[in-house]
């Protein structure tokens, strides 16, 4: 039986934590609403900040990572994120609220280049590590809407922010305890894959930016825009903020099993097997959200979601399989920079085209052409570079 490591349980509690701070002002909002009386677009685009910061902060935080110390970055992560949680939950305004979300996105975007660095340190095999950890990363997606909407018809929409801050900080406190900073170590990797040419970099690092671009609208659109999408398809159905939540946080746990699935898969397959079929199967299920009516959308979200969850191990296997240790952190946060950078677009094009068609059929319809960029990077990733020996 394998010996429990703390470290690894520290991480997949942050990986919780992070995604959870991320989303829960897309539900909140569902109680912003009518508290402050703004329209929903207005109120979305305030977390565009974070959103930035989330992005931006990431390739800073690789460097630091790799040059200063994983182990105090990850400190300051997680009591960075509780106090900027905390202080979200305290703000009276619009301005205050737009400045607490970028705090949030700014400590937040440390934890996947440090994080999940970390995580695959001195590893073999990372197929299995992803995939658990992943799975932790959804289950703060889901929580983030079961949480909001519960908080926030039990108590108010404060206590969303505020009791996960407190969380964070007693996260922290047990990383600080039951985690030390340990020196890399040589590891023996099995049969590892040569070292590709030059021409076949290029080719993989084209296929990580193209997906990692297309994937992170289309990721960060959806995942927003959820709370909303079921309100509006199931307002016969639901009379709450808790029950839109209690059924997306059910969504989101059973697509997260598509991560232990995948991570299953990676150590066995080669990545190509997986990325092109997933990545196909994305398209047709965003046309069928764009036409789905009523309670239909329950199924259709639910599929889609599993292959989005599956997409996301697949791009950090990449990294983790075909660059040097000392230099991981660095280009996960180059790939989580991209990503985050191209997240924020989401929010113009929900509040933009919710506004035009009067729902989301338009938004779904733009996302599934977008995600055949996704496809392309897919056919484009090549065979030989992922072989396994």
């Amino acid at each position: 039986m394998r010996r429990y490591d703390p470290t690894v349980a520290c991480l997949n509690t942050g990986h919780v934590l992070v995604h959870l701070a991320m989303l829960i002002f897309p539900t909140a909002v569902l109680a912003l609403e009518p508290a402050w009386h703004i329209p929903y677009g207005q109120l979305l685009s305030l977390s565009l900040g974070g959103l930035v910061a989330y992005g931006a902060g990431s390739l800073p935080a690789g460097w630091l990572g790799d040059r200063w110390s994983r182990h105090h970055m990850m400190t300051i992560f997680f009591f960075g994120l509780g106090f900027a949680l905390i202080a979200t939950g305290l703000v009276q305004g619009p301005i205050g609220m737009a400045i607490g979300l970028t705090l949030i996105g700014l400590f937040a975007s440390i934890y996947h280049p440090v994080g999940i660095a970390m995580l695959v340190e001195n590893r073999g095999k990372v197929g299995r590590a992803l995939g658990v950890n992943g799975v932790f990363g959804n289950a703060g997606i889901a929580g983030a809407a079961l949480i909001t909407g519960a908080l926030a018809q039990a108590i108010g929409w404060r206590a969303a922010f505020i009791l996960p801050g407190a969380l964070s900080i007693l996260a922290g406190i047990a990383f600080l305890l039951w985690v030390r900073p340990t020196p890399a170590r040589a590891v023996e990797r099995p049969r590892a894959a040569p070292v590709p040419a030059r021409a076949l970099m290029w080719r993989i690092g084209f296929v990580l930016l193209l997906s990692t671009v297309c994937d992170s609208i289309v990721f960060n659109a959806t995942t927003i825009a959820m709370p909303k999408v079921f309100a509006e398809h199931l307002a016969g159905w639901t009379h709450s903020t808790l029950e839109v939540g209690a059924l997306l946080s059910f969504v989101y746990l059973v697509a997260a099993m598509a991560q232990l699935l995948v991570g299953h898969l990676i150590d066995r397959v080669s990545l190509r097997g997986l990325f092109v079929p997933i990545a196909a199967l994305q398209v047709p299920f965003l046309i069928a959200a764009s036409w789905a009516e009523g309670q239909i959308i329950i199924p259709v979200a639910l599929a889609l979601m599993f292959l989005m969850f599956g997409l996301i191990p697949i791009g950090d296997a990449m990294v983790a399989q075909h660059v040097e240790e000392s230099w991981r952190s660095r280009v996960y946060a180059v790939s989580y920079v991209t990503s985050f950078g191209a997240g924020p677009l989401a929010i113009p094009l929900i509040a933009a085209l919710h506004v035009e068609s009067g729902g989301f059929s338009a938004l779904f319809l733009a996302l599934a052409a977008i995600s055949i960029g996704t496809v392309a990077a897919a056919v484009l990733f090549p065979h030989r570079a992922l072989a396994r020996a």
